[in-house]
């Protein structure tokens, strides 16, 4: 439940949400995105959280995350680590928890409702704060993808529950046949 009189802010687990959304077979359309929250509110602020892998000369995701920072998202972004594993596969990390829990807190006296779009159990805590400071806090991720890419726990302190896949008509628009697989570059959030 939105009030058209509550402040609003969004933050985005940017490699979380893609994931979601990749599973429901679709791509968010982040200008779509923006104006369904500016419709449903006072939206004060929308973060987008990603790594980046910066010793590569192109990374897939830099495209959207220019144009992000051009339209209206506060980008919050860190430099992936890159790792060989144990069978010498080459892994990425980059886990931007800390950096959304922190700002969410500090955002936390200026608004009434939080929309977090990430289903990581690692965010039941930074919910549970947040209630306890008067926000309202709703969660947008799915429960109809196999396995369900939001953790119970999550679900359950929420607030309020959104399922993205009831937003694809919204938010949503089909995947880009000819875009560089992203998947490739999905950061490890472990």
């Amino acid at each position: 439940m939105f009030y058209k009189d509550e402040r609003l802010a969004l933050f985005i687990d940017g490699s979380n949400l893609y994931a979601a959304a990749k599973a429901l077979g679709f791509d968010i359309d982040y200008k779509l995105l923006r104006a369904e929250f500016m419709r449903r509110g006072k939206l004060l602020r929308a973060f987008y959280y990603t790594a980046l892998l910066e010793n590569d000369e192109y990374s897939p995701i830099r495209p959207l995350v220019d144009w992000l920072n051009y339209n209206g998202f506060t980008m919050v972004t860190k430099p992936a680590k890159e790792y060989t594993d144990s069978q010498g596969r080459r892994k990425v990390k980059g886990n931007m928890d800390i950096e959304l829990a922190v700002d969410a807190m500090e955002l936390a006296p200026r608004v009434d409702h939080i929309v977090l779009f990430s289903g990581d159990g690692d965010f039941r805590p930074l919910v549970e704060s947040l209630q306890r400071s008067g926000v309202r806090v709703s969660v947008v991720s799915t429960i109809r993808s196999q396995p369900p890419m939001i953790s119970d726990d999550l679900r359950r302190q929420a607030d309020n529950f959104i399922e993205l896949e009831d937003l694809k008509e919204v938010i949503g628009r089909p995947p880009r046949e000819d875009a560089p697989d992203r998947a490739r570059m999905a950061v490890n959030n472990d």
